[in-house]
């Protein structure tokens, strides 16, 4: 029971059923990934709905796994909306197959063959097989050549790939036949042939495993396939190397299983703690928020106490101003009462009661003149303006106790196979518990495009799945408790233009042992380099050290990159053809400059012209801190704009189906030249030292780099 999440698909997360190997070594059923591919195809033949996977007629996968295949669909279209690639119609070009793996979530490319280049693994469905019959230990496997009602079956033949009771055991396998030689086991439905063939090549057993791919080959795929330049072992080798190192792995767990069970127990008591402590800070914050609230509630009750009370204080001045107003007109208040008293003849009495009357007037007059109410009906004053407090409440965990804002390290990061992001903070105090990426591509056409993040407990994380040629911006921000950071200022990176190519330097080119290691090479000057130089009496003429890279590149476009140190006298470094190695290697010399001849006559550019056209294969020159662009016909004429910055880090982008070579400035992802190559044969990385020079590989950034989970 304890190894049953072992066997479980990481698609339909159901007990594996004819579980294939995926070139990333994960295990996936074999109807997961047809219903897989099956969901790519036909949702880039509906335009990407989501509705085409479940509208599939070829998809008939049980209700409790097509939600969890779904996702992983829809996840993988979410970066590519369509699962196949590098083939346009009546295109005599093979098109290779992508598939988005579940157990690592990344795109695998299944080569042109698809399913059909994948290995079943025998071993797993073996295992399963075992594992359901120890789950139903009480149901029976019956007899397949019985007569209704069927016998229990007593033992399976692997060469029939069926099962038999005793008495049909005798009768299909006679005695002295060749039926009778079969191997038999115990009842099983779990068949498997008895000698592994390959899926390239049906008719050949595998005899051989590679190395590079991490998977069993045959001697033809060896010989003419697309494992031709791998390095390959014996099958029994392999066995053996990988069985002694798998019991010896085994053997150290099983030593430490005190140390692992004392492990177990600190997390279960971690468990606890976490599930007590997260409810202690919900309470916590509940109280909080509850006192917040309060405040709240005290603040509201006030202003709406205020507005009330200003209310009735304007509506009685501007009642009383409106009553006044009323008695100005005619028959009605103020002006009746004065009509009424000019009706009076008596000059004495009228007298009396015109005087003031008539100061009466005057104010109503005045005031209809210069008319003002007696008060405003706005409530302006009362509004409260909570733009700042929303601001704080909105970044309500960010701006506390002097966090500070952790800053990208761009030196320390690096974008090649996968991005490596590295931040760190400007001091040492409130360092950051966790720390959330941010990541997103910049598209000219999505100029919103939503930020991905991801947390993290380290300053540094390791990013896969980016599209090449691509920029990228990273911001960065950090985490203590409940608080949190404001975002670092945003880095940009861009990615290689093609897929990262590996390779080491081959150390089958004879050069001295001493100055060669796999990812690095090395020259120097020394005494041959002038014994050489002084047998030559006339011209310029020096020895370049050749060396190429150990595995060639026959399809597809691909990239790599390498540093340069910055003493390095002479260096080339392009591409060569397997058709023109023995051109490279048995040349004695090369004429660096034949405009300095004695025999020449004059200084002039269409010499170098004339040199460059007769080389068999693109070398760019580089040395003495300086990239030296060709001599080309487009190229400048002027020989100083020739002259580049040596980059820190170069890169070379080799596309053989266009036939052309760039060479690029690593760093920033730019190109500095770019020519035409002849791709018909298979291309290797050449390199050519002279002097004091060395060349380095870039390394490939892995898990190693980010956590260690990520590296399980």
């Amino acid at each position: 029971k304890g190894i049953e999440r072992e066997l479980i698909c990481p698609a339909c997360e159901e007990l594996f059923t004819h579980p294939l190997i995926l070139p990333c070594q994960h295990n996936v059923c074999h109807k997961c990934v047809k219903e897989i591919l099956f969901a790519f195809e036909d949702s880039f033949a509906d335009g990407g709905s989501e509705s085409s996977n479940q509208s599939s007629p070829r998809i008939k996968i049980s209700s409790s796994s097509t939600d969890r295949i779904d996702r992983v669909s829809r996840s993988a279209s979410q970066r590519r909306s369509f699962g196949w690639r590098g083939r346009k119609r009546n295109s005599l070009t093979p098109r290779s197959t992508l598939f988005h793996c579940p157990g690592c979530q990344r795109d695998i490319d299944l080569g042109e063959r698809g399913i059909n280049g994948l290995f079943r693994n025998f071993t797993l469905e073996t295992i399963v097989e075992r594992y359901r019959q120890a789950a139903r230990a009480a149901i029976a496997i019956m007899c397949d050549f019985c007569k209704p009602p069927p016998q229990e079956s007593t033992k399976s033949c692997l060469d029939c790939s069926a099962s038999y009771c005793n008495e049909c055991f005798k009768i299909h396998h006679p005695w002295g036949t060749v039926k009778a030689q079969h191997e038999y086991i115990g009842p099983t439905t779990n068949f498997r042939p008895k000698i592994l063939m390959c899926p390239e090549h049906e008719m050949e057993r595998v005899n051989m495993y590679c190395e590079i791919c991490r998977r069993p080959v045959c001697h033809l795929c060896k010989l003419g396939g697309c494992h031709a330049n791998h390095r390959v072992t014996t099958m029994s080798t392999a066995y053996k190397t990988l069985k002694e190192k798998l019991s010896k792995d085994i053997e150290y767990l099983i030593s430490k299983e005190s140390q692992v069970k004392a492990h177990i127990t600190q997390l279960d008591l971690l468990l606890k703690e976490t599930e007590c402590n997260s409810e202690k800070a919900k309470e916590e914050v509940s109280q909080s928020f509850e006192k917040l609230s309060h405040i709240l509630e005290e603040k509201k009750s006030a202003a709406l106490r205020a507005i009330e009370i200003s209310k009735n204080l304007r509506l009685e001045k501007l009642q009383a101003q409106a009553e006044e107003y009323q008695g100005l007109l005619e028959n009605n208040g103020l002006v009746g009462y004065a009509q009424e008293v000019l009706k009076e003849t008596d000059p004495s009495c009228f007298v009396q009661t015109a005087k003031q009357l008539h100061v009466r007037i005057q104010k109503a007059t005045e005031s209809l003149k210069s008319f003002r109410p007696a008060a405003e009906s706005t409530f302006e004053d009362f509004v409260v303006d909570i733009a700042k407090q929303e601001e704080i409440l909105g970044d309500f965990s960010s701006h506390s106790n002097g966090l500070e804002i952790p800053e990208i390290n761009e030196e320390k990061s690096r974008m090649y196979n996968k991005a490596l992001i590295s931040w760190e903070c400007p001091g040492k105090t409130n360092s950051a518990d966790i720390y959330v990426l941010g990541y997103r591509k910049l598209n000219r056409e999505e100029e919103s495009a939503t930020w991905q993040e991801i947390e993290v407990c380290s300053k540094r994380k390791v990013i896969s799945d980016l599209d090449d040629d691509s920029s990228y911006a990273f911001r960065v921000r950090g985490y203590k408790g409940s608080v949190c950071s404001p975002w670092s200022q945003e880095v940009i990176l861009r990615t290689p233009p093609a897929p990262v190519f590996s390779f080491l330097f081959d150390e089958n080119c004879g050069y001295n042992s001493e100055h060669l290691l796999r990812t690095s090479v090395e020259s120097t000057a020394g005494l041959p380099l002038l014994l050489g130089s002084e047998r030559m009496q006339v011209g310029c003429y020096t020895t370049l050290d050749y060396i190429i890279g150990d595995t060639g590149i026959a399809k597809g476009k691909h990239f790599w990159a390498f540093h340069v140190e910055a003493y390095s006298y002479l260096v080339k470094v392009g591409v060569v053809s397997s058709n023109k190695i023995q051109k490279l290697f048995h040349n004695t010399h090369d004429v660096t400059s034949p405009r300095y001849e004695q025999d020449s006559g004059h200084d002039s550019g269409s010499e170098d012209a004339f040199f460059d056209s007769l080389q068999p294969f693109p070398l760019v020159t580089l040395g003495m801190k300086k990239f030296f662009i060709p001599t080309t016909p487009a190229a400048p004429t002027d020989p100083a704009s020739r002259i580049l910055p040596l980059p820190p880090c170069l890169g070379i982008c080799l596309d053989c189906d266009k036939g052309k070579v760039g060479f690029y400035d690593a760093g920033r992802m730019k190109c500095l030249y770019e020519c035409e190559v002849d791709c018909s044969g298979i291309m290797y990385p050449a390199f050519a030292l002279m002097g004091g020079a060395a060349v380095r590989l870039e390394e490939a950034v892995t898990a190693k780099y980010g956590e260690y989970h990520d590296d399980i």
